[in-house]
């Protein structure tokens, strides 16, 4: 009986971890959508963060150069391709991003209602960035297959027949020399 009660237990702490492990948010997730409303946030002062004629200029400042829909130019200044790419879905739902903007909610909050709308918003997520020293390799060992799928896309490099980690690995370390 006390063996049962003990298995019993025991179960319910790995559902309860499995739950909170699974709860946890992406720490990558809308963060294109993210870090562009911060600069949006930025570029308004004071009050204009409560105007909605301010905020829908700032957007449009943020991210266009000209134009809209088919004729649509990107601002310049947008250095990374993900925010031209995320500014492009902003243009047409500048009225859906202006009201909860205006009422102070919280960036991820607003990427998340958004996602609700249009799931490619937060699935846009800048290059996985790696940093590697002089005469040091990178351990792509630790890091998770997704990320090293990512990191060969980023390459423009296919991993045909990779079933396991090791492989993907493998092919990370081939692949070494082209430019991300």
């Amino acid at each position: 009986m006390a063996r049962i009660s003990l298995i019993a237990v025991l179960a319910v702490l790995c559902v309860a971890y499995a739950k909170k492990k699974a709860a946890e948010p992406d720490p990558k997730e809308c963060e294109v959508c993210i870090a562009n409303l911060e600069a949006v946030d930025k570029m308004l002062v004071g009050d204009q963060k409560k105007d909605k004629a301010a905020v829908r200029d700032a957007i449009g400042k943020r991210c266009t150069k000209s134009g809209f829909g088919s004729e649509w130019k990107p601002n310049p200044e947008l250095t990374s391709p993900k925010d031209v790419k995320m500014c492009y879905y902003f243009e047409p739902i500048k009225e859906a991003i202006t009201v909860p903007f205006i009422t102070g909610m919280p960036k991820d909050r607003l990427c998340k209602r958004l996602k609700k709308e249009n799931p490619e918003i937060c699935e846009v997520k800048y290059p996985i960035k790696i940093e590697k020293k002089e005469g040091e390799e990178v351990n792509y060992g630790k890091m998770r297959v997704k990320q090293l799928k990512q990191i060969l896309d980023q390459r423009g490099v296919k991993c045909t027949g990779c079933t396991e980690k090791t492989e993907y690995v493998k092919r990370c370390q081939e692949t070494e020399h082209l430019e991300m």
